[in-house]
């Protein structure tokens, strides 16, 4: 990556791979240190595991999203780590893959306790900030990894997970996706099921915020008719833009204004730009046709595939298209902003999970304050730039932790009552 350093008015203490000084103000980068920056979702975890990276690199050819330099430099105060199972190659065993990765979050908090620590709530991100360190939380990618037991998503609670997205590109056994939804090889369910209707509930009393990228339309609105809490899209952009099925119609954006919820927008090149997703459809057979080869040329050679071995064929053929302009993803916050409200529109990366394919000149999370600054150029206020690098999901976030109080209470004067304490 070809970065200058930030400008030294912020004082840093060690040489870090930074945004180019003059492509960002001295207002944006005030704006941009004086906010509490969330991202909802970035696949980092995969590296951890996979590569055994250590988020505290200093290796400048890195080409990965997500350092603890990166996030110093580009002021990212809160990551949630995406815990996500590849159905394919885990199964029988998602459960325990996604021990792995919530433990492999854990092992990097450990090694940097000066620099990051493991959060659980929005007291915890307030906290981290003010000690000037990354607030690292766990969001599990796909409801197949509680492998249909309720039980299970309790244990991930107690263990930090503080999101679900009810189901990845595969539809699971209480929740139709996007990913599939038109294959009629799929058993689907019309939306979501009587049990997923009880997880979404189950969800809102632990405090667990719903998760409702990836799901089916119908799947959306059903949990609009469900949940209790305000339900979050971690990494999705706007389908009237880009028409994606993994984006949000303007319905859906209402639906969540209404709902008190946020949209958190991808930075993914296919969900952000009409061109560059009809250009990567159609190498998709290509693209496909070359990953599939390359795993079964490493499972010949007696070695495990891992999701980097993809991503690496993956990063091949993004690099085929040319990247859109970074007004691409300003237009998909901006649009979410006037059509659900400025209250309702956030930061989702999806950082180290798109191979690479993120609009010019978003390289790393050290990239971020560009986007202030681009906001800024748009006639944001310095107020609403803060709602959208994290303010607006730090409420919906604290307001999940007021339903799940309200909710632990009833269910124990209900007990009370019927002399079921213990």
């Amino acid at each position: 990556m070809n970065k200058l350093m930030l400008a030294a008015a912020f004082g840093a203490a060690v040489a870090i791979p930074l945004i180019a000084q003059n492509s960002v103000s001295k207002k944006a980068l005030e704006i941009q240190q004086s906010a509490i920056v969330v991202d909802t979702h970035a696949d980092t975890s995969q590296r951890f595991l996979d590569e055994n990276y250590d988020i505290g690199s200093t290796d400048s050819k890195d080409t990965g999203h997500i350092s603890l330099d990166k996030a110093k430099a580009g002021n990212l105060g809160a990551e949630f780590f995406s815990i996500w199972v590849e159905p394919e190659t885990n199964q029988g065993h998602f459960a325990r893959h996604t021990l792995d990765l919530i433990d492999s979050v854990y092992e990097q908090a450990a090694r940097h306790p000066d620099r990051m620590v493991m959060a659980f709530s929005v007291d915890d991100i307030e906290r981290a900030h003010r000690e000037h360190k990354l607030a690292a939380l766990l969001g599990i990618e796909g409801g197949h990894s509680i492998e249909n037991d309720i039980r299970l998503l309790r244990d991930f609670y107690r263990l930090g997970v503080r999101y679900m997205t009810l189901s990845w590109s595969n539809s699971n056994e209480f929740a139709d996706s996007s990913g599939d939804i038109k294959d009629s090889r799929i058993a689907h369910h019309n939306g979501l099921t009587d049990d997923g209707k009880k997880i979404v509930l189950e969800m809102n009393r632990l405090g667990m915020l719903v998760d409702i990228s990836h799901v089916a339309d119908k799947t959306f609105f059903d949990v609009m008719e469900v949940s209790k809490a305000p339900v979050i899209a971690s990494h999705s952009s706007a389908r009237a833009l880009t028409d994606h099925p993994r984006n949000m119609t303007d319905d859906m954006l209402r639906a969540v204004a209404k709902n008190n919820g946020v949209v958190q927008v991808n930075f993914y090149n296919a969900f952000i730009d009409e061109n560059y997703r009809k250009a990567a459809e159609a190498q998709a057979a290509n693209r496909d046709a070359a990953v599939k080869d390359n795993a079964e040329k490493i499972k010949a050679s007696g070695k495990t595939l891992t999701y980097l071995d993809n991503d690496r064929v993956e990063r091949e053929w993004a690099a085929k298209i040319p990247r859109p302009p970074l007004s691409s993803l300003i237009d998909h916050i901006d649009h979410v902003a006037k059509i659900a409200g400025i209250d309702h529109v956030g930061l989702g990366s999806d950082f180290d999970g798109v191979s690479g394919a993120t609009p010019q000149g978003i390289d790393s999370a050290a990239d971020l304050p560009k986007i202030t600054q681009a906001l800024l150029d748009r006639g944001y206020s310095p107020n609403d730039i803060k709602k959208i690098l994290g303010g607006n999901l730090l409420r919906v976030f604290r307001e999940a932790e007021h339903v799940s109080k309200t909710l632990r209470s009833q269910t124990l004067q209900s007990q009370t009552i019927h002399g079921e304490a213990r």
